[in-house]
């Protein structure tokens, strides 16, 4: 199937290592199983879903050191062939250790290497030359030490001239520096974050899918984007854009692991866009592969066939038309 081109952008990779103890608990030594190695990263994650999905993306990844390498080299493996860009120091590491007694998960990441203004300047300008006019742009995951909060809206004025459109998957100072934006300059297309970040945004607990969904209208009224994305867990998530609010309900499914679900919305809703699927297909497709993430173990994502099944358990539904 034909799509527009995608680059994601993963400025703070790390190289996921996952395993399994019984009876976790401060003390004794845990004998852990063998570890699973997987390259991560939020655009990393995006890029590999992508992939499994059936579409194509160019994954310009941030990798330093002997981690950057051996993360470089599985991708590699999995058919993926990254964009180098040059970090400093080492690539970070993360791990998440399941207790096989009780079925909890404990996840500990680690900072990425600082950068400096020479580093950035040099990511904005890659990201520029790979976005092409029509393509589309993936900025997601966590930001590196040094790298200045309003990144993402200097990408955005970066970005313009060539026509690219960007998709910004992000929290923290990052994601406030974007909802406080009021300078009339360019913004994403398209910003997707949790209820969580967004009860923290507007200051109070939201109201269930109806309250996330005003405010991510009320974003969008602001011009903070495009249109706004709030994943709101287990019920799903909402899209606001200038002129309506779509809720997409979740399908009921086992929770194994909640790792990678929100890379699997972003992939299969860029996916759907780059394919030129409306805002709401792409909502619909984003849900169905998150509910398809969180039924695989550990640091694996979605897959075509439990995304495709699960697409009509995920109900589309309008909570608001604009006047």
């Amino acid at each position: 199937m034909a799509q527009s081109d995608i680059v994601t952008v993963t400025l703070n990779p790390a190289l996921d290592l996952a395993t399994s103890a019984s009876d976790i608990r401060p003390g004794p030594k845990l004998r852990c199983t063998a570890p699973r190695q997987d390259p991560g990263g939020g655009g990393i994650n995006v890029s590999r879903a992508i992939r499994t999905l059936g579409g194509t993306s160019t994954p310009l990844v941030a990798l330093g050191g002997a981690t950057g390498e051996t993360l470089a080299q599985l991708l590699r493996a999995e058919g993926i062939a990254p964009e180098v860009l040059a970090a400093p120091g080492e690539t970070r590491q993360s791990l998440a250790v399941t207790d096989r007694k009780t079925g909890l998960q404990f996840r500990f990441v680690l900072p990425g290497p600082d950068w400096g203004e020479a580093e950035t300047g040099a990511a904005l300008a890659a990201c520029a030359a790979l976005a092409g006019p029509g393509s589309w742009l993936v900025l997601s995951g966590s930001q590196p030490p040094g790298v200045p909060d309003r990144f993402p809206l200097d990408l955005a004025a970066a970005l313009a001239p060539g026509g690219a459109k960007l998709v910004v998957d992000t929290s923290g100072p990052a994601l406030r520096e974007i909802a406080g934006a009021a300078d009339g300059g360019p913004v994403p297309a398209l910003l997707r974050f949790d209820n969580q970040e967004a009860s923290e945004l507007a200051g109070a607990r939201l109201n269930g899918v109806q309250g996330a969904g005003s405010f991510a209208a009320d974003l969008v009224a602001r011009g903070v984007a495009g249109a706004v994305i709030i994943a709101c867990g287990a019920d799903g998530s909402v899209l606001a854009t200038p002129g309506e609010v779509i809720y997409c309900k979740a399908a009921r499914v086992p929770v194994v692991s909640k790792i990678g679900a929100g890379d699997s919305f972003v992939a299969a809703a860029v996916l759907e866009l780059a394919r030129g699927g409306t805002l709401a297909e792409a909502l619909h497709h984003g849900t169905a592969a998150a509910c398809a993430a969180v039924m695989t173990p550990a640091t694996r994502l979605c897959t075509a066939e439990d995304t495709a099944r699960l697409l009509p358990e995920c109900q589309l539904r309008v909570l608001q038309r604009g006047s």
